[in-house]
């Protein structure tokens, strides 16, 4: 029996100064379908999804859907129609309650009152058991928790078509699995859904086709039962990715970072060391204050109490200016609100690294300016026509390594890297990777935070694990596992 198509998108195309966003992209999507889209950072697939839902109007191609034939949707069009999207970027309100977020925008019949509203939030929340609070301020919830106010507030609105952006992102484990579940039982009555992601093993958890694109471009769509991991890589990459096999560690016995009983707003009595040319890894679930802590030493957030020793001396971090003075570099987690100035350019958001390097007798130098953004440009393989690019013109990877540039400028002997991949594609994952290592292997010291349990294993050196804000383990790495780490991860 031949599928029903809810949606075909044809020949679609978008063109911007000097970039081909979209060349004649289709993609079909059938009723009742779990559809992931595939693509590295850069490829296109956040152009398509706004041009479907409106943000973005198409210039070549036409839209179908459910039957009705569209040049280009808008916002209204779209959401008339059925479409909804959880974007990476929250379309939240933070002063609002979750129950008013959810039911913003959405039909109701009668007086509405907070009643009203907490009442529909808390039906679609015990029919998916979704565990939120639905009297409790938007602002003060964690991004996990927000995520799931988003999914919530598209769920609310019944729709044909569901697009999921990287939605597991900000979630715990047990969180993910109740998702999956909520997928399942949104195909089951027809709903379609659109998975973007760049964890492969969820799209063989939870998805039926895989549409691949490449620089714009449409490449093919696969069945995900008749595909695999290797093949789904190399028709995103265009070439075969290969493994570099375990890392070798670069660790020596000098001890450049010590941390002793520091104590902030989240974290209580945590100590640990880092050594040279050391990848150490921090794990812990979601909320166990491995940021938190993070922001402590980097002086983002105040330390109430412990020292913190750089190359044996104690030194007194106040300010992010403080630490890059004492030789300590971060990659924030949020790199679009922590890590970089969206509406500046490349250029600009790299040399604020180090803007003292950057001039000639106590004035700014413009050429070594660009000298420098050109390089790293280079170095870490940002895709864009110019440095003169605006920022947030950028794919979500590109926008990790311009932080990432603008830390290496300020040449910190200790680097750490706050979720390094997350939101990233397996290619530009495997950039960063590589230039860790190569990093380890010149002296530097690197800390790495990750939720992703297989990079942990992987690249880390030596591992401690948080929960509730204390340092409750460290492992060696003949002692790595999933499960002791999820063990010492739950300590109360």
């Amino acid at each position: 029996m031949e599928q029903k198509a809810i949606l075909k998108m044809q020949g679609i195309s978008k063109f911007y100064p000097g970039v081909v966003a979209l060349n004649k992209v289709d993609l079909t999507v059938y009723k009742g379908e779990v559809h992931a889209l595939l693509g590295e950072n850069g490829a296109g697939k956040s152009t398509l999804i706004k041009v479907l839902s409106g943000a973005v109007k198409n210039d070549e191609g036409m839209i179908e859907l459910d039957g009705q034939t569209f040049e280009h949707m808008t916002p209204l069009s779209a959401r008339e129609h059925g479409v909804e999207v959880i974007y990476q970027e929250y379309n939240l309100i933070p002063g609002l309650t979750v129950a008013e977020n959810v039911c913003l925008g959405a039909q109701m019949h009668g007086i509405v009152d907070m009643k009203q509203q907490v009442r529909v939030a808390q039906e679609i929340f015990d029919r998916y058991n979704i565990n939120l609070d639905p009297k409790a301020l938007v602002g003060s919830l964690p991004p996990a928790k927000q995520q799931l106010v988003e999914i919530t507030k598209a769920i609310s609105k019944d729709p044909k078509i569901i697009v999921m952006d990287e939605p597991t992102a900000q979630l715990t484990m047990a969180e993910v699995d109740n998702l999956y579940k909520i997928i399942a039982a949104l195909k089951a009555k027809g709903t379609s859904i659109i998975f973007i992601s760049h964890r492969m093993e969820e799209l063989f958890a939870v998805t039926d086709r895989v549409t691949i694109m490449r620089d714009g471009q449409y490449v093919t769509t696969v069945n995900t039962s008749e595909t695999d991991r290797d093949q789904l890589i190399t028709l995103m990459v265009g070439r075969e990715l290969k493994s570099e096999g375990p890392r070798s560690s670069c660790a020596t016995e000098e001890v450049i970072l010590k941390v002793e009983h520091v104590s902030g707003y989240v974290n209580d009595d945590c100590s640990f060391e880092l050594k040279k040319g050391e990848i150490l890894g921090v794990a812990g679930l979601v909320g166990a204050g491995r940021t938190e802590l993070m922001r402590v030493i980097f002086g983002a957030d105040k330390k109430l109490g412990g020292k913190v020793l750089v190359n044996g001396k104690e030194v007194n971090i106040k300010s992010p200016e403080d630490a890059i003075r004492c030789g300590i570099g971060l990659i924030p987690e949020d790199r679009k609100m922590q890590g970089c100035f969206l509406n500046q350019t490349i250029e600009w958001n790299i040399s604020m690294g180090n803007i003292y390097s950057l001039t000639t007798g106590g004035l700014v130098d413009n050429r070594k300016i660009a000298k420098a953004a050109e390089q790293y440009k280079d170095m870490l393989n940002i895709k864009t026509p110019s440095v003169k690019q605006l920022v947030r013109n950028l794919s979500g990877g590109n926008q990790q390594k311009v932080v990432l540039a603008k830390v290496l400028l300020a040449d910190t002997e200790i680097i750490i890297f706050d979720e390094p991949t997350r939101g990233i594609d397996v290619g530009a994952r495997a950039e960063i990777y590589a230039l860790m290592n190569q990093l380890a292997s010149e002296g530097k010291a690197l800390i790495m935070v990750s939720s992703d349990m297989e990079e942990l294993l992987a690249m880390s050196d030596r591992i401690i694990v948080l929960s509730e804000g204390k340092i409750t383990g460290e492992l060696l790495r003949p002692d790595f596992s999933q499960e002791t780490i999820l063990s010492m991860a739950s300590i109360d």
